[in-house]
């Protein structure tokens, strides 16, 4: 009400006074917890003092890639330079995204403004298995639902969503709908879907992962992490029952039923 009754009265003085007094409005907006979209912070491991350059094995990505626009309209790869660069990096830095303003010959702003709109840029680091699990209202009552799911992955990994573990192998976000509704609960890791978890199947992925991740040499062939997919053994999203429908020839001008 504050601002209100400011407004009221400096208007009841100016009358008052005989003249009119320029009274501006006062931000009544609710306060946003995290700034963490729109600005950016130094830190030891993202400032513009970090060099970063593409490979040679992406320069030649980045080579084909502009082939598809023209050259005056070459600032329309700063989608796709952005993921090669984070997949590089392991992270969207803010070198990574002067570097891509650089090669398009853009303002960094516009290259700021891309990066912080799109959730998939990770302008801070990551793990080495980025899982995100999805608790959109499919996933919250398919299968288990995703309540278990995600209580399976905090209390194994010992993290909140949004930390990493200490080892640095793995980083936990909830999301919204990844779009695999038919085969919930599901978790993303990565560029992989995990689908029809459970609490059992979710811990022995995570295990699977951590020991892929430390096995070296001869040892790496005992750490067999499962196919992406469903972790029930249909192949897409079938019937768990096997084909209920469509088991013999429709009628049709080549058909016709034999009571006929």
């Amino acid at each position: 009400m504050t601002p209100f009754l400011l407004r009221a009265s400096l208007r009841t003085a100016s009358r008052a006074a005989g003249r009119r007094v320029q009274a501006r409005a006062m931000s009544v907006t609710a306060c946003r917890p995290s700034d963490t979209l729109q600005v950016h912070r130094n830190s030891a491991n993202n400032n513009p003092d970090i060099p970063f350059k593409f490979n040679k094995q992406n320069e030649t990505v980045i080579a084909e890639i502009l082939k598809r626009y023209p050259e005056q309209y070459k600032k329309a790869a700063v989608m796709p330079l952005l993921d090669l660069g984070q997949r590089q990096h392991g992270f969207t830095s803010i070198s990574v995204m002067n570097e891509v303003a650089r090669l398009l010959e853009m303002p960094p702003m516009r290259v700021y403004e891309v990066a912080s709109f799109y959730t998939m840029y990770n302008r801070t680091p990551v793990g080495k298995f980025f899982v995100q699990a999805c608790t959109t209202t499919p996933c919250q009552l398919g299968g288990c639902g995703s309540d278990a799911i995600v209580k399976a992955i905090t209390s194994h990994l010992g993290i909140k969503q949004g930390e990493t573990t200490a080892d640095g192998l793995f980083t936990f976000i909830e999301v919204e709908c990844l779009g695999a509704c038919v085969n919930a609960p599901m978790i993303q890791i990565n560029d992989d879907y995990y689908e029809d978890l459970t609490p059992e199947t979710t811990v022995a992925l995570l295990k699977a992962l951590k020991e892929s991740a430390s096995a070296v040499g001869s040892s790496s062939a005992s750490a067999k992490v499962p196919a992406p997919g469903p972790l029930t053994g249909r192949q897409t999203c079938e019937n768990s029952n096997g084909q209920t429908n469509l088991l013999e020839e429709p009628w049709g001008a080549e058909k016709t039923r034999s009571d006929l």
